[in-house]
């Protein structure tokens, strides 16, 4: 069983991180990362269902021993407030808690120490450890998310693999959504947890299952693959390429499912907490979580081409005065501008929602320049990508909301005239805000 409150612990942190990255979320990963010596491991044939695509971003680490992360990669969360979950240690930037190994590995380090007299909400802390994440450096919507990992053991010890939403500094936690790819405690030497948290299904009601090695082995008595393959409408679960756990929105009880637009990465070990308990006489110190490599792939059909994702209902959608959403001379070329028109049932008027969030028109969606956040960016049409700028959600109040800048499309100047534009803008409950979708 899942404690109560267990996913509290990363959530502050993770917006304090979201809210002061300056370089916002990058939509791609480097330009070029690091030759692969072969492909994914373990993905035992069949067993995984999302097709997967090229390879989007990774990590090997190869760097020399004793060095710092890589920066353009991953950034870190520092200090020891709890994380929302009574947790005992004091995470810290300093390469005794993350480095690389000279091997290949990336190594995460939970200490009983505190050699920098660091305080903790207890008082003077006594573990110090590392969590690494991807907020300000790389996010994805649907693919294949996987690490290759050796955990660390003892009562008390609480490895993560896991990610949050990019929205969570604007929407808060669990609307974000948080996809955990492997989590173990210290008392469960022999399983993992594989769990999804949202609005209605958070904390110790997130939704997910355990994956338990036979014959009583470790899973930190060696090397394991630990994966998701997550699709517009469902996430898979797998360990050494074998699928143990697949949620849909089916598997919500009506709650909302939140998996539509781009998460970022987090690794790190914790000490204590409400889940795993505290340390004993019985747990050795130091730990490590070592890590071999990252990678994501991009979700496709399996020829290379970005899907295109299962459709619930196509029609017009009717706005301010009666006017439709209209592709201006329904002109399919990127950056063409969506305004209001009369309505008039042409293929420019007809937009198909999509169950991944997209609303798409002329084989594009409907996209915020730039994926800018701000008061009056300009709602255009583009290529569909993924990103969060081409993701919206419809509320019971009629309004159609931009995750990614909590914004609502709207009519720009309260106006309904023919080639009236349409724009982002905080929500407000206004007539020009309104709309009726197929």
């Amino acid at each position: 069983m899942l404690a109560p409150l267990r996913r509290r612990r990363g959530i502050l942190a993770a917006v304090i991180t979201v809210l002061a990255a300056t370089v916002g979320y990058a939509l791609a990963g480097p330009s070029a990362p690091p030759a692969m010596g072969g492909g994914p491991e373990g993905l035992g044939g069949g067993e995984i269902n999302a097709a997967i695509g090229a390879l989007t971003w990774a990590d090997e680490f190869n760097a020399a021993a004793g060095t710092a992360p890589n920066s353009g990669r991953w950034r870190y969360d520092i200090g020891g407030s709890g994380w929302g979950n009574q947790e005992l240690e004091y995470y810290t930037n300093s390469t005794s808690n993350s480095a690389h190994d000279g091997a290949g590995n990336l190594v995460i380090t939970a200490r009983r120490e505190n050699p920098a007299g660091f305080g903790c909400w207890y008082g003077s802390c006594q573990y110090t450890s590392a969590r690494l994440l991807t907020s300000a450096t790389f996010t994805q919507a649907y693919g294949r998310f996987e690490a290759r990992m050796r955990i660390p053991r003892g009562q008390g010890l609480w490895p993560a693999f896991w990610m949050l939403g990019n929205n969570l500094g604007s929407v808060g936690w669990p609307t974000s959504g948080e996809i955990d790819i492997m989590e173990n405690i210290g008392r469960e030497p022999s399983t993992v947890h594989g769990t999804i948290h949202g609005p209605g299904y958070s904390g110790g009601g997130g939704i997910g299952a355990g994956y338990t090695l036979p014959g009583g082995q470790a899973f930190a008595d060696g090397f394991h693959t630990f994966a998701v393959d997550w699709e517009p409408s469902a996430i898979t679960w797998s360990v050494d390429g074998v699928a143990y756990s697949r949620k849909t929105p089916a598997d919500l009880g009506g709650n909302r499912w939140v998996f539509d637009h781009p998460f970022f990465i987090i690794m790190n070990v914790a000490v204590g907490g409400l889940w795993p308990g505290s340390p004993d006489a019985s747990t050795v110190f130091p730990q490590t979580l070592t890590i071999d490599y990252v990678r994501v792939y991009a979700y496709t059909t399996g020829t290379g081409t970005p899907t295109t994702p299962p459709t619930t209902r196509t029609g017009p959608i009717v706005g301010y005065g009666g006017k439709c959403v209209d592709v201006a001379g329904a002109n399919p070329a990127n950056g063409t501008r969506v305004q209001l028109w009369d309505c008039n049932g042409t293929t420019a008027q007809r937009w198909t929602m999509g169950t991944d969030g997209t609303i798409r028109a002329l084989g594009k969606c409907l996209d915020v320049s730039g994926g800018s956040t701000a008061n009056g960016a300009r709602v255009q049409i583009w290529d569909c990508n993924g990103t969060g700028a081409q993701r919206w959600t419809t509320t019971a109040a009629r309004d159609l909301v931009n995750p990614q800048a909590n914004k609502c499309l709207d009519a720009t100047g309260v106006s309904s005239a023919n080639g009236t534009p349409l724009q982002l803008w905080e929500c407000h409950n206004g007539a020009n805000q309104k709309w009726t979708v197929p």
